[in-house]
């Protein structure tokens, strides 16, 4: 078995002992109904492929049992398999062999191999210190609004943050009107505590790995860094101006001021690159804003990261490959550095992965579910939505996941597991290696364009 394949598998095995754990009587709360096996998998494959999409209201449905146990999937799915394991390999062996350090490097985006052991302490670290920090500054309002239940009610919402995941649990709270945070929209502390730490943990470890050891000094970046960093923030600025201009006369926006507004659409641009939490109701967006999540929600975050989404690097070399491509340059550069022609063969297969399963799955919904006559947008804007937000390990919603059917649940089911682990991961996992023919075959002519 490959590095690859013990990944997924890795994944696969959180998911089924958590869908165990999810469907015992006493992770419901008590006066609701019983969880079945497909519902309590799909909230299991959620959580730990840090999605966000429920089949109920996670903080009216479950029990604190099965909230911790959410919580714990929402950990494991956002630090990564293969991070637990290789801690446990180095408490039992005191040690890791050349195995476990490519699976780790694998499941990060690469770096060092014989770094591998500060990668993960950098991990842990890194990770607690920011979710301990979000769930401090989140206790500051939630417990006068919560009393002793805002501290887990801040712990729960700060490590689902950091780890992109959108499980909230104000269904269970009086402040439940209008779903996930709407209740904190205008709330600058709330909002912008999430924000950080939404954009923190789609940075990706090795990333806020190296502004770490540069000391915040750019000019001594690594490269990639560089070039996530510049894309994010275009990427963030550019959906905020968007959101603002498209949204600006949203009933939901009744009564905020220009401030708000902004406050509305950063965080909006924030959490559409696969957080999952809203302030404002994806439903109710005009069709130019949702068209633009769904845009954000493809697009993802960055790779090693607990986003999901095609990825900023994918989206990045592609973009410019497209540019050297049409002025008919050689060598695709971006700043004074060449890319390998082999990334932009990769990063095209992710793309086109991508959209054949969002087609695919979208045709499915749409032909399964039945036609929504009384809302605002059609079954296949909504079918779309959910779908890309299902690969894309988003969580955001129009409302659509309680109401599907078994065979749409399955498939989206199948499409976050495919975002969470990964296509390329998945394709390697599944495929036969084999040495590659001396002889190559001829090259002939052919069209395109």
């Amino acid at each position: 078995m490959n590095v690859w394949s013990y990944l997924a598998l890795g994944y696969f095995t959180v998911v089924v002992l958590g869908s165990i754990l999810l469907v015992l009587p006493f992770a419901t709360k008590a006066g609701e109904e019983s969880t079945n096996y497909l519902d309590a998998l799909f909230t299991s494959v959620s959580a730990a492929c840090v999605t966000g999409l429920t089949p109920f209201d996670t903080g009216a449905h479950w029990s604190l049992f099965g909230q911790i146990v959410i919580l714990i999937l929402i950990q494991l799915g956002g630090l990564g398999f293969m991070t637990f394991v290789s801690v446990l390999l180095m408490a039992v062996k005191g040690g890791l062999g050349q195995y476990e350090r490519r699976a780790i490097l694998q499941s990060f985006g690469g770096g060092a191999f014989d770094r591998v052991k500060r990668l993960i302490t950098r991990i842990f670290v890194g990770t607690f210190t920011f979710e301990m920090f979000g769930t401090a500054l989140l206790c500051i309002r939630f417990i006068p609004h919560f009393g002793a239940q805002g501290i887990w009610l801040a712990l729960f919402h700060s490590v689902s943050a950091f780890c992109n995941a959108g499980f909230d649990l104000m269904g269970g709270t009086n402040l439940a009107a209008g779903g996930s945070l709407s209740a904190f929209a205008r709330d600058p502390l709330v909002t912008l505590t999430l924000t950080v730490l939404i954009i923190v943990g789609g940075l990706g470890f090795c990333i806020w790995g190296d502004v770490v050891d540069c000391k915040g000094n750019p000019k001594k970046f690594q490269f990639y860094t560089k070039v996530i960093l510049i894309v994010n923030s275009v990427l963030l600025l550019l959906g905020t101006g968007l959101f603002l201009l498209f949204e600006r006369d949203n009933p939901s926006y009744a009564g905020y001021n220009f401030g708000e507004k902004l406050l509305t659409a950063l965080f909006n641009s924030t959490t559409a690159r696969t957080a999952g939490f809203y302030t404002t109701d994806p439903s109710s967006l005009s069709g130019s804003g949702s068209l633009l999540m769904i845009i954000l929600m493809f697009i993802g975050g960055s790779s090693g990261s607990t986003a999901g989404g095609i990825k900023v690097g994918t989206f990045t070399v592609i973009l410019m490959g497209m540019i050297a491509a049409l002025l008919g340059r050689r060598d695709i550069t971006i700043g004074k550095r060449r890319i390998d022609p082999k990334l932009l063969g990769q990063a095209l297969a992710v793309f086109a992965a991508y959209l054949f399963l969002i087609l695919i799955s979208t045709m499915i919904l749409c032909a399964v579910e039945p036609a929504d006559t009384a809302g605002q947008h059609d079954t296949f804007t909504r079918a779309l939505f959910e779908v890309v937000s299902a690969i894309g390990t988003v969580g955001l919603s129009m409302g659509f996941t309680p109401t599907l059917s078994i065979a749409s649940k399955i498939v989206l089911i199948l499409l976050m597991y495919m975002g969470r682990v990964g296509i390329l991961t998945l394709g390697f996992a599944l495929g036969k290696h084999r040495s590659e023919p001396e002889v190559r075959r001829p090259i002939d002519n052919f069209f395109i364009g």
